[in-house]
């Protein structure tokens, strides 16, 4: 081989990683159902930190006297993911809440949460992935309903003087 063939050659070589190296390090796109299910369980690992956070003496605390306390807030956010397991597994359902006079205590309403976030995590990773190609719902619908509460949690965290978890500083690794 010449000098001219080495050039040339040592120029595609050089082409070729200069193009594929940087898609190397790149994830492939998630699919639907991928995404559909890590912002369903997100939402809920969130809203389920601040269960467990929020002080069992503020959980019958209300922003306003019409409006429902934050232990009510985390019982009507558990309805809609007992309403999403009923929906995923093909039961027919309306959405039923919850009634807040059942859970009287913080571990109460923890305990109703976790069991309505397993069962409806359960549901949503029983489908199949091509399911998702028909409908993403109600598991957008319920992931909507549970961020908007999230949002309002958060005012709830800030009117008691507390940082709500998601926004404390992280610890430095």
């Amino acid at each position: 081989m010449n000098l001219r063939g080495t050039a040339g050659l040592l120029a595609c070589v050089g082409m070729f990683f200069a193009f594929a190296l940087p898609s190397l390090g790149q994830t492939r796109p998630q699919s639907t159902a991928q995404e559909v299910r890590a912002n369903f369980e997100y939402v809920d690992r969130i809203i389920l930190e601040m269960a467990k956070d929020f002080p069992e003496e503020n959980y019958g605390y209300r922003l306003k006297p019409e409006m429902r306390s934050f232990g009510e807030v985390i019982v009507h956010v558990a309805s809609g993911n007992a309403y999403a397991a009923k929906a995923g597994r093909g039961e027919k359902v309306k959405w039923d809440e919850l009634d807040p006079k059942n859970y009287k205590t913080k571990a109460d309403v923890v305990a109703l949460l976790e069991k309505a976030i397993a069962d409806s995590e359960a549901a949503l990773k029983a489908l199949p992935e091509d399911s998702f190609a028909k409908t993403a719902e109600p598991w957008l619908d319920v992931t909507e309903h549970s961020a908007e509460h999230y949002g309002l949690l958060v005012a709830y965290y800030r009117a008691n003087g507390i940082v709500p978890p998601a926004s404390r500083p992280k610890p430095k690794q």
